[in-house]
């Protein structure tokens, strides 16, 4: 097994069971960083338009040598441009920077939540996704999904959605579980990713992470990322270090005990950003 084991989607497309990150990687950085993930095996790859990078995961891509149906890209549409016509017109400017003719799989960045919309929330939801369903029936997007989507919130676009999200994008780390909306996805054949999969330093220097990655003589980091694909999810660790980047790779040598993930999911609200989706007003 490797960084690249196919994980099914709900339309029968694959993807890849570990991503690279490239949120806060500044625009200067992101070609360089995503090339050495792409040495390193990495051919899942995560941007967003809010990230300003996607022209750098672009040239990275296309000067890889690595040929395009190799890759999975992933870029997001921010929350400014929700809404049907805004939508359409965010993903062309994304695909336009990137240099691709398409992305493997798009994602609504944020849902509008009712503290910012009150009760016009749902139906701003429904005509961005409308958007993306569209986007999809013409092959922009081979797949598409949400970030940051809790269950009620699924649970609200499916009202009116014709295709179900096949990927949810949300925070998780030891210390942020979110073991309800991960169940409630895998419960809707939804695949869960993990955004901040390492968390941060408090998560890194943690003595439960410490003892468990002693007794496999691993690093913290890499604790982290096996306990989220033992939980079924798909991590996008990022790093703008070589060495790190390669370390992020070598999961597949060991196993966590079910007593050592327990111990790990009792973590509460430790390093990482700890986002509500509802509470934010970005």
């Amino acid at each position: 097994m490797s960084i690249n084991n196919p994980v099914s989607l709900a339309n029968g497309n694959t993807i890849p069971n570990v991503g690279f990150g490239t949120f806060q990687t500044p625009p200067d950085e992101t070609k360089t960083a995503v090339a050495e993930a792409i040495k390193a095996g990495y051919r899942h790859i995560d941007t967003a338009a809010i990230y300003g990078n996607e022209v750098g995961v672009g040239e990275a891509v296309r000067e890889s040598g690595v040929g395009r149906g190799e890759f999975f890209i992933t870029t997001k549409v921010w929350n400014t441009e929700r809404g049907f016509e805004k939508t359409l017109a965010a993903a062309e400017g994304s695909l336009e920077k990137l240099g691709l003719d398409y992305v493997d799989l798009l994602l609504v960045h944020w849902p509008a939540n009712y503290l910012q919309f009150g009760a016009e929330a749902k139906a701003l939801n429904a005509d961005t996704w409308r958007a993306f369903e569209h986007l999809y029936e013409q092959g922009r997007a081979k797949a598409i999904g949400v970030s940051n989507f809790m269950a009620h919130h699924l649970e609200a676009l499916e009202e009116t959605a014709k295709v179900r999200p096949m990927v949810n994008q949300i925070e998780v780390h030891p210390g942020w579980y979110q073991a309800n909306a991960i169940k409630w996805c895998q419960d809707h054949d939804i695949v869960v990713e993990a955004w901040s999969p390492l968390g941060q330093q408090a998560v890194l220097a943690h003595p439960v992470l410490q003892e468990i990655a002693d007794r496999h003589g691993k690093e913290t980091a890499q604790v982290s990322l096996r306990w989220a694909l033992q939980h079924g999810l798909i991590p996008l660790p990022k790093s703008v270090t070589p060495a790190r980047i390669r370390s992020n790779t070598e999961l597949f040598d060991f196993v966590l005990s079910v007593e050592e993930i327990q111990a790990i999911d009792k973590l509460e609200n430790i390093g990482g950003p700890c986002l509500r989706p509802d509470d934010v007003l970005f």
